[in-house]
């Protein structure tokens, strides 16, 4: 089981901005295990919908609605992966959720594992 902990989170005017931390309680891809770590978002009313992901290998993917504006990262050495976020705009308002993908090959063939931390709130202002 792997927990992960956001932080980070606030209140922000527009143009603002804000870096999210996710840390795991463990790395996420352990041995020869393949994924992404990253985060998606939730608006009031809406669905959750992908912000950033970088995989396993380092490849980042981005969102369009991002694109140019946020920068994902990570500390292998830390299990911690960053948002930055810049240029934030009152769209952006979310409860933003930190999200790992590990898939696991073994003799028997390749299980997933799914894992979400409990969000944090991002308020951009007009």
């Amino acid at each position: 089981q792997v927990h992960l902990v956001e932080s980070g989170g606030g209140l922000v005017q527009s143009g603002g901005s804000l870096r999210l931390s996710c840390t795991a309680s463990r790395s996420v891809f352990r041995g020869n295990a393949e994924g992404d770590m990253g985060w998606y978002r939730q608006a009031p009313g809406e669905e959750r919908e992908l912000v950033a992901t970088i995989s396993s290998e380092g490849l980042p993917n981005y969102a369009d609605s991002v694109k140019g504006r946020f920068t994902i990262s990570e500390d292998n050495v830390k299990n911690t992966v960053y948002l930055q976020m810049t240029s934030l705009k009152p769209e952006d308002t979310a409860v933003y959720y930190c999200y790992a993908k590990a898939i696991v090959f073994t003799i028997e063939g390749k299980s997933e594992f799914d894992y979400w931390g409990q969000g944090t709130q991002v308020t951009v202002s007009s």
